[in-house]
This record gives C-alpha cells, structure tokens and sequence, in this order.
C-alpha cells in the first residue's frame, strides 16, 4: 500500500482579511484599552491609517467583551451611501447583535419607528435584513435613524446590561449630512449605559470631529492611536511562525523584511506570506529570498500604487521620488530641495499637507518619510527621475 504523502502546512501569514485568532500579532496593550473602555462605558476613538489592523484589533475585543455578557453591534459605514442605507445597517446590527431575539420581537422592535422597515429572509444563510424606502419628507428618515440610535440606550436598560456600538470609519458619517453629528452627539451623550466606540482613518475629518471645540464631538472620546508593530514583537512573531510550519527565517532575511514594511500590520503579514511561499520546507529564507519576495509584493501592488502615482500633482510626484530615497526631517531646507531638484518652501509645504491627508507619508521619530505600503520601493523601480539613476550609476562607479 502506497503511503500519502505529508499534507504541507498551510501559509501561517494572513493579510486582507480580519485578524482574528492565530494571526492576531502583538496589540496586548492596546487591546487591554479597549477593553477596559468596553466595560467602563468610555466612548473610545480608535484612530489609525488604512490597513493597519484596527478593524480586527476591536473585533478582537469585541469578542472578549461577548464572552464576559457585554453586548456587542458593530456597523461598518465605508460603503454606505445613503440615509435609507444607513437605517437598515443599523436595523441590522440592533437585531442581529444586539437584541438576537425572534422575527417577532424585531417586528416589535421596530414598530415605533416613522418608517418601517421591510424585513426579507436570506433562504441561504438564513438571515434578515432591513432595507427602507425614501419618505416624502425628508426629516422622516432622520428621525427614523435617530430613534434606531435610541434604541441602544433601551435595550441596555430593558437588559441591564452594557451594550457597545461599534461604528467602523466613523468619519463617512459626514459625508452622509454635515449635520448628523450633531443628531448622533445629542443621542450618544443621553446614553451614559452604551459605550460608543468610533473607528477612522482619516485623520484631518476626524480632527475636525472630535478636536475642534465648535463641533458637537469635541472631548467627547477618549483617543487611542494605534502605531505600528515594534518591530523586535513583529521579529519574534515572524520567527516563531516560520519555525511552527517546519521552516526558518535568517536575521538578515528578518532584519530586511521589516526594514522594507516598517512594521506596517498589512504590509509585514503580505510579505512575509510571499517570503514563506519563496523557501522549501525545511530550508532557512535568505535575504535575497526576501528581495525576490518583495519584487512579486511590488508587481501584485502595481495597480494600487499606480493609481497612487497618477492622483498625486507634480510636486507632490517630486516629494515622493525624494522621500523614496532619502526620507529627511528637514524637508523644507535648501539643502535637500537643491539635492532632489524640489520646488519652492511654499509649494513642497502644500504637496506635503495633501500627501498626509492621503496618508501616503508621515513623521515617525521625527523623520519624514513614506508610509504607504511599498510606495517607496515601486517608486525607486517603476519612477525615479534619469536625472536620479545617472546620480545613483556615478556613485557606484
């Protein structure tokens, strides 16, 4: 009888989607914060750039919080377009998380609302959803949503228990009416039992929410920042996850592949995975394993990172093409403007204010440099200047 052969483990590194068990990565602080805003009723903002794992580090809370009798909804606003839309996510998250109760009980629920929503059965994955139609009236649909958000408070009360709403990109809540801060604040500060709990990642709207003392908002959330990994945690991470499917990472390998990421959450997870997918079972990554890895990485990115390049104005392409090379804490000096051929103070200024509201480039330890997961390198392979590879052939000769 012919024996099978050994089934080969699978990639032990996860990226684009949630985090939630095995590849949840070194947020122990973090999450103990979380959690203890969850239990105490603190509305919390979390803020962090795009892909840096918020989502799945609250979820991850989220599902701690579950297990000791909280209870948790969680809508998430990126793709929601409209205020009918809305309604419904939020109908959704109160009867599916929240209330979890009968058909019956929803229809209760929902009965005092001034529009009622239609409920439809997914004969699939035997689920409801909500949708609701526009009103004549426009201030119906306000209303509507204003006593959904007031039902979270009720259902505390009626449960005695504490309920946590999580709102996932809280900042599109603006996009929808500039004037529904105000109605979600005059709401969510009657509701002392409910812990509110604001996820985003654009920074300049979420100043403009909750640090401008005009806005309805303002002081109203404790702010957590989350960083990236450090990367000595990441290391170890990396290390273990090699060696816990029968292969091995060399310190430099390791040493390269985080100096290319920077401990970005997304982008350490992506190339590592392609990092493992390079090396045989049994066999150590090398450095230009890692280099090989990265090329792939860059290549599968190219769309992304295109479309980066081509929204960028002239001197924002400039900025890039030099932080790409020597990131500086000094970026308005003449010294560095006269070595990268950059425009004037005045317009390096403004080409970097949109770079950051972007959140394409950042200051960490002070130093200015790109953010964006390997925009840097695609930068140094697909769009340096001639002028900058005729340098760069001079110094090598």
């Amino acid at each position: 009888m012919r024996r099978k052969a050994p089934i080969a483990p699978p990639n032990p590194f996860n990226f684009g989607s949630l985090a939630l068990d095995e590849a949840f990565t070194n947020r122990e602080d973090e999450l103990a914060e979380i959690l203890s805003s969850m239990r105490s009723g603190q509305d919390l903002l979390v803020y962090a750039p795009r892909r840096y794992g918020k989502s799945s580090l609250v979820l991850r809370a989220a599902h701690e919080a579950v297990a000791e009798g909280i209870l948790v909804g969680y809508c998430d606003l990126l793709r929601i377009t409209t205020k009918e839309k809305l309604a419904a996510a939020l109908a959704k998250t109160i009867y599916a998380d929240i209330d979890t109760q009968t058909l019956e009980r929803a229809a209760d629920l929902f009965r005092g609302l001034r529009i009622r929503p239609t409920m439809e059965l997914d004969p699939e994955s035997g689920t409801f959803s909500f949708s609701f139609r526009a009103s004549r009236r426009k201030t119906d649909i306000d209303d509507t949503i204003e006593s959904l958000l007031e039902l979270l408070g009720k259902l505390a009360a009626d449960r005695q228990r504490r309920v946590v709403m999580i709102l996932d990109e809280f900042q599109e809540i603006v996009d929808l009416d500039d004037r529904f801060p105000n109605l979600l604040r005059s709401v969510f500060q009657a509701q002392p039992e409910v812990c509110h709990v604001y996820l985003g990642s654009k920074r300049h709207v979420l100043d403009r929410i909750f640090n401008d003392e005009n806005q309805p908002f303002w002081r109203s959330a404790k702010r957590l920042e989350i960083p990236v990994i450090e990367p000595s945690k990441f290391g170890r991470f990396i290390r273990v996850r090699f060696q816990d499917t029968g292969k091995e990472i060399g310190d430099s390998a390791l040493t390269r592949l985080l100096e290319a990421t920077g401990g970005h959450p997304y982008a350490t997870q992506e190339l590592a995975f392609e990092v493992w997918e390079t090396v045989a079972p049994e066999h150590q990554a090398r450095e230009i394993d890692v280099e090989v890895a990265l090329e792939r990485v860059v290549r599968s990115e190219n769309n992304h990172l295109e479309k980066l390049w081509e929204d960028a104005s002239a001197a924002q392409r400039q900025l890039m093409v030099a932080l790409s090379t020597e990131p500086t804490s000094a970026p308005y000096s003449e010294d560095y403007r006269g070595t990268f051929e950059l425009p004037s103070a005045s317009t390096v200024q403004a080409a970097l204010i949109g770079l950051e509201r972007k959140e394409l480039v950042g200051r960490r330890e002070g130093v200015l440099k790109i953010t964006e997961p390997f925009l840097a390198d695609w930068i140094n392979r697909e769009q340096r200047p001639p002028s900058f590879r005729a340098q760069l052939r001079l110094q090598d000769s």
